[in-house]
C-alpha cells in the first residue's frame, strides 16, 4: 500500500469511496445538500485543503482530507473491503503530519457520537481525545502535537 497526495483527477473516485462506506453512509444527493460537490472539492484542494489517497495494486482504496485554516481533518474513508489493511492509519498520518507541518499545536475532527462505531474507537486508538458533543449530536475529538 502506498499513499500520495490526491490530484484533481481523483475527485470522482473520492466520491465513489465516500458513498460506499457502511458506517456514516451518505448518498451523493445528501453530500450535495451539504454543499460538497466535485466542483467544491476541486476548489478546496486548490486553496486551503489537501487530500491523500491510499492505493493498493494501483487501486485507490481510501482517502483523507484536511483543512489548514480550520485545523481539522474533514474526513477519512476507506472502501469496506479494504478496512483493516492499514490504509486508514496511513491516511490519518498523512493528514496529521500535514497539519502539524503548518505549525498547528492542536487539531480536531468530528465523528459520530457512538462508541460502538468503528471510527470512534479508531480515532481513540490513534491518540485522539473525545472532548464534547456538538449541537448536531456529533462528537468532537482533538489531538495535541507531540514532538
Amino acid at each position: 500500500m502506498q499513499t500520495r497526495r490526491a490530484k484533481l483527477s481523483d475527485i470522482e473516485t473520492l466520491f465513489e469511496i465516500r458513498t460506499s462506506v457502511k458506517e456514516n453512509h451518505q448518498s451523493r444527493a445528501e453530500i450535495a445538500e451539504l454543499g460538497i460537490t466535485p466542483a467544491s472539492v476541486a476548489e478546496m484542494l486548490q486553496t486551503n485543503c489537501c487530500a491523500w489517497v491510499a492505493e493498493i495494486n494501483d487501486r485507490i482504496v481510501g482517502f483523507s482530507i484536511a483543512n489548514d485554516l480550520e485545523k481539522t481533518i474533514l474526513g477519512m474513508f476507506v472502501l469496506p473491503e479494504f478496512e483493516g489493511h492499514g490504509a486508514g492509519r496511513a491516511l490519518m498520518r498523512s493528514a496529521e503530519d500535514w497539519l502539524w507541518s503548518k505549525g498547528h499545536e492542536e487539531i480536531w475532527l468530528i465523528t459520530g457520537n457512538d462508541p460502538a462505531l468503528r471510527a470512534y474507537g479508531f480515532y481513540q486508538h490513534l491518540g485522539w481525545q473525545a472532548v464534547g458533543v456538538q449541537e448536531d449530536g456529533e462528537m468532537k475529538f482533538i489531538k495535541q502535537r507531540s514532538d
